[in-house]
């Protein structure tokens, strides 16, 4: 399966999950010298708050507790760092205790570690991102971030000031290491946490002050009857109004600050994965770039708002990305709310209805591979800035063309903008890197399928009428329409392609990217590839498949071998009529080739004996011996048939190694590649924060092209006339540099091109048809009527992800 971006989770993960923090008490004056100023004051990870009363008489909450924030811009990674405790007055035996943290704290996120447990106390802490078992005391300690799980030596403030591992550290009560004068009043039922701002000034007793426990996780989460501020939901509304938490940038200019009181009419709920509401001001200001919607997320609690509740809203601003590693943008929301619902039944604010009258024709802002966050907003001039001007606010399309089917998650694309570039078929082409096509618009199912079932819809088809809801954005589609309501879907009649047949005459090639095919896999999935193979592509004498798993699928236990799995398909071709198909292959190492872990996925020819002969040229170590030319002119050959091309060269680390075979069809030699080049895994995506988008995955890629054209080179020196077919799933498009290395020198010619414009694409992601797929040929196959035979791709029912592709040559 190519994988064009990192693998779908559905659920959000923790990344950015943020809270308010409790009013502060003010600190006790302490009548002692005050050491020098601590190591810098941290710009990114601080302790948020500490807890020591966990299950102590007169707690409520079980565990003791250490949270921490990220205040930073970037995320803040805590794999091999640790939080530390010591006693308030430690002697010659006293030692730190250690608690070693993985993951990481995004921006404006939080992080929860829980420690001990006490005997009392009735309500469990939420879901902690990190656990240990320090018994902090309830009244006075020192808590330390340290980077490496060493435990630390220093035991006094100016020792531990000196030692560069601490990042940050939190002296309360009576405790003598700590930052300025410790922050007094931790108790049973008193924590001490950072003030709203994040301050962190080197003096414990300024930024921070005791209050109520309020424990929050990564997701935003906290402790049953520990919300911070209290249960009690804004009565009066704020100074701040969503226009002025948008702001004209992506990124809030409110971003860690406490919001109270924001009004707004809920446009939607969501009561199912990432749960939460959103709210839209009915009075907009003038500037077009500030977004008038908001989410506000409840972590794991459904909403018991619905859409035209007016509402207030206290909460902290924070900005989630659903992919951050990834260069996703951000989604500017609430946390951790506090919701006072004023009235119900009001009007919903009238959608902004997005077509080709608003969207703009440029997709975006150019930041030199930077990213484009600090950037001022310009809504009528780039069409990503035009999205994120109305992010979280109520949208609508009109009688729109799907562009990309029905998936399982319930969610298809639609093209708002009809001067898209059209395929054949009523996609929209993704021609180049310039041109993402800017009125890409995926829609998701809002409400649950039981109450409104989603449509089922292929390329092509019409959505009729309005869809309308709020704005949203996800990893997997970027700027999503979030629909409350769908409109009908008006049936195009879109019919999977059947291939022309071939003369008698012609040698028939095929590859076919089968999605991770495994014995395992239902009956009917084989049955419907078989189909295809005999009705779509008229069994055709060459078949080089992408994506054979082994034996016994995804399960890891050192099973490289297929045999099982390509016999069952040979077994579901002849039952649908097909031929009785021979194959070839070379086993990969295990676990050395990528693809599904466990499944070892590789390449594989099949043929048809009765019309074309494989020549078998043994190798002497199939798996690991590089194939090589031998002979001149009509005597040169492979030295291994079926061989694959510099197995052992760092361009296939990880990655499938081309398969090459040679075959014999009315005498005349074939030499036929199958490839699988390494996938886009890890790219950003074109709706980046980063622009222009990092292709990461590219440089591979090129590496392997130019192994491949070298060898290509090399068999045609040998031989100018060979017939040389190279196919597969090569990951990337016919004007990327890859294509263009593979195709350096006129060595092998890319037959896509050769293809009517709106014909050329193989595959559909994120609503653009492309080219993933490819058939090339050498100059001496002059004679090559090629074909995508679209059965897959444009369809909301799919035997796999890719369309396969065919071949006729004269040899």
């Amino acid at each position: 399966m190519t994988t064009p971006t990192a693998p779908r989770p559905r659920s959000r993960r923790a990344l950015l999950r943020a809270t308010l923090l409790p009013a502060g008490l003010a600190a006790s004056l302490v009548l002692v010298p005050l050491p020098s100023a601590f190591a810098a004051p941290s710009a990114d990870a601080v302790i948020a708050e500490v807890y020591g009363g966990g299950g102590n008489s007169g707690a409520t909450l079980k565990n003791d507790f250490i949270e921490l924030a990220n205040k930073g811009g970037a995320a803040f990674g805590l794999t091999g760092w640790s939080v530390q405790y010591i006693s308030a007055s430690p002697g010659a035996n006293s030692q730190w205790s250690v608690t070693p943290l993985t993951g990481s704290i995004a921006p404006g996120g939080r992080y929860l570690v829980a420690e001990a447990a006490g005997a009392g106390g009735t309500v469990a802490l939420p879901t902690p991102d990190a656990t240990g078992s320090l018994a902090l005391s309830g009244t006075a300690g020192t808590v330390a971030l340290v980077q490496g799980t060493d435990p630390l030596t220093c035991k006094t403030a100016a020792d531990c000031a000196a030692d560069p591992r601490v990042r940050d550290l939190v002296g309360f009560g009576t405790a003598v290491v700590r930052e300025g004068a410790p922050v007094t009043g931790a108790s049973n039922t008193a924590s001490v946490a950072r003030r709203a701002n994040l301050a962190d000034t080197d003096d414990n007793s300024a930024d921070l002050a005791a209050g109520d426990p309020t424990p929050v996780n990564s997701y935003g989460e906290s402790a049953e009857g520990t919300t911070p501020g209290g249960p009690a939901g804004p009565t009066e509304p704020g100074p701040l109004r969503i226009h002025d938490i948008q702001g004209t940038t992506r990124v809030s200019p409110q971003l860690g600050n406490t919001v109270p009181g924001v009004p707004g009419i809920v446009t939607g709920v969501r009561g199912y994965g990432s749960k939460g509401f959103w709210i839209q001001d009915p009075n907009p200001d003038a500037d077009p770039a500030t977004s008038e919607g908001l989410f506000v997320y409840t972590g794991s609690k459904v909403p018991t708002v619905k859409a035209g509740d007016s509402v207030l809203v206290t909460g902290k601003v924070a900005e989630y990305y659903p992919n951050y590693a990834g260069g996703s943008q951000s989604l500017t929301q609430l946390t951790a709310p506090l919701i006072t619902v004023l009235s119900s039944d009001n009007a919903v604010p009238a959608p902004v209805v997005v077509s080709t009258r608003n969207i703009p024709g440029t997709y975006t802002q150019d930041a030199a591979g930077g990213s484009v966050e600090g950037l001022p907003l310009l809504p009528e001039k780039y069409t990503l800035d035009f999205y994120e001007s109305l992010e979280g606010m109520n949208v609508q399309v009109k009688d729109v063309r799907v562009i990309q089917a029905t998936d399982k998650y319930n969610e298809l694309w639609v093209a708002a903008d009809a001067q898209d570039q059209k395929s054949k078929r009523g996609g929209v082409l993704y021609e180049s890197y310039r041109e993402p096509n800017v009125g890409r618009l995926m829609v998701q199912q809002l409400a649950p399928v039981a109450q409104q079932p989603f449509p089922v819809a292929n390329v092509g088809d019409l959505l009729t009428g309005t869809t309308t809801g709020p704005l949203d954005y996800n990893s997997f589609g970027g700027y999503t329409l979030a629909a409350t309501s769908v409109g009908a879907v008006q049936d195009n009649h879109l019919e999977r392609e059947v291939t022309a047949p071939a003369a008698d005459r012609e040698a028939t090639v095929a590859t076919y990217n089968v999605e991770n095919l495994a014995p395992g896999n239902p009956d009917s999935k084989f049955a419907e590839l078989a189909q295809a193979v005999v009705t779509n592509l008229r069994s055709p004498d060459v078949i080089a498949l992408e994506e054979i798993q082994d034996n016994n699928g995804a399960t890891s236990n050192g099973t490289v071998d297929a045999s099982v799995t390509v016999a069952k398909f040979i077994a579901a071709i002849q039952a649908a009529g097909g031929p009785a198909y021979d194959w070839r292959s070379v086993n990969p190492v295990d676990g050395k080739d990528g693809g599904e872990p466990g499944g070892n996925i590789r390449q594989v020819f099949l043929f048809n004996p009765q019309r074309i002969s494989f020549t078998d040229v043994p190798a002497a170590d199939p798996t690991n011996t590089p194939v090589d030319v031998t002979g001149t002119g009509a005597a040169a050959s492979l030295t291994a048939s079926p061989g694959r091309i510099d197995p052992a060269n760092e361009a296939w680390a990880n990655s499938r190694k081309p398969l090459i075979g040679q075959f014999s069809f009315r005498g005349k030699k074939l030499f036929v590649i199958a490839n699988h080049f390494n996938s886009k895994g890890g790219d950003q995506g074109i709706d980046s924060r980063f622009q222009a988008p990092a292709r990461s995955s590219e440089v591979q890629r090129v590496k392997q092209a130019v192994v491949e054209q070298a060898f290509v080179a090399k068999l045609l020196a040998a031989d100018p006339t060979a017939k040389i077919v190279s196919v597969g799933d090569f990951n990337d498009y016919q004007f990327s540099p890859a294509l263009a290395a593979l195709t350096q020198g006129g060595v092998l010619r890319d037959l896509v091109n050769e293809l009517p414009e709106k014909e050329q694409y193989s595959y559909v992601y994120q609503g653009n048809s492309q080219v993933l797929d490819h058939i090339l040929v050498s100059p001496e196959v002059g004679y090559a009527k090629y074909d995508v035979v679209h059965i897959n791709s444009e369809f909301a029912q799919q035997a796999s992800d890719h369309d396969p592709q065919i071949v006729r040559v004269k040899p």
